[in-house]
């Protein structure tokens, strides 16, 4: 049974996932090698927690039992040891994905479950740098995590039905909706954002429209809660990038990465995280929050 959940990586997947878990009601450890993104990680979840008692989603006895589920520490170590399930939400890049994984395996309890933050890579490659392939599964959250509904299960070649279905049942507990997949590079929702977010570049790159334009369309003519450029700037250009690069090289032509977002990427315009992607965040107070 799953009770303690250790996050790894304290950005904004990690820290989101670490309120998620705590409000659902797990013990929770938030763990990353850099005090300064524990800092943030902790003033981000507090904000949220008080636009949260502010609207009426939780009650002040429930923020105060949550946080004091919440534990932050620069402890990997540590965070693992405790662990019923330890959910990596390092970047989307394999090799620091196999450093991660290969250390965990070293401390984690032999029941422990591992589940990867990740939005396109193998579940079943990631199991392969642990001795516990059964145990290890992708959970693919959504930005921002304490909004979205959704978390899109991956099942490994090797992973258990047992290991499946206490995933299932933690996503319930964090109040999520769940689809289980089979493994493709980019899943279901990878793929077709990063077909929607890569073709609005392409559109923006021959002047088809503006991007106030296009995300304007997007939201209104195809019902989407927002634009592929302001979702491209909320998740980081960079990661989209990233994912691009991936997809084109697993599954084809198709995904080949615009030259506009390569360039954007280039110049350091990575959205909101620095200030300036597609849209100047620059004098927006709100944007770090």
């Amino acid at each position: 049974m799953i009770q303690q959940i250790a996050v790894i990586g304290s950005g904004v997947m990690g820290r989101g996932i670490a309120y998620v878990s705590a409000v659902g009601g797990f013990d929770v450890y938030l763990a990353d090698l850099k005090e300064e993104a524990l800092v943030s990680a902790k003033a981000e979840i507090d904000l949220i927690f008080e636009k949260a008692a502010a609207r009426n989603i939780l009650s002040q006895e429930q923020i105060n039992a949550a946080n004091e589920r919440l534990h932050y520490t620069d402890s990997i170590e540590g965070a693992s040891q405790r662990a019923d399930l330890i959910i990596e939400a390092v970047p989307e890049n394999m090799s620091i994905k196999k450093e991660v994984f290969e250390m965990l395996d070293k401390y984690a309890k032999e029941d422990c479950i591992f589940a990867s933050n990740t939005s396109t890579m193998s579940p079943t490659e990631i199991g392969s740098f642990t001795g516990r392939p059964e145990k290890v599964i992708a959970m693919h959250f959504f930005n921002p995590v304490h909004k979205m509904p959704l978390i899109e299960i991956v099942r490994g070649l090797e992973t258990s039905d047992e290991t499946a279905a206490s995933i299932e049942m933690a996503a319930k507990q964090m109040r999520k909706e769940t689809v289980t997949i089979k493994e493709f590079p980019g899943f279901v929702t990878s793929r077709i954002s990063a077909l929607v977010g890569n073709e609005a570049f392409y559109m923006l790159q021959e002047g088809v429209g503006t991007p106030e334009e296009i995300d304007k369309a997007i939201r209104l003519g195809l019902n989407y809660p927002m634009g592929p450029f302001e979702l491209g700037d909320l998740v980081g250009l960079d990661t989209r990038l990233h994912n691009l690069n991936y997809l084109h090289k697993t599954l084809g032509e198709k995904y080949r990465p615009a030259p506009l977002l390569v360039q954007y990427v280039k110049a350091g315009r990575l959205g909101r995280k620095s200030g300036k992607g597609v849209y100047d965040y620059t004098n927006w107070e709100m944007v770090k929050r």
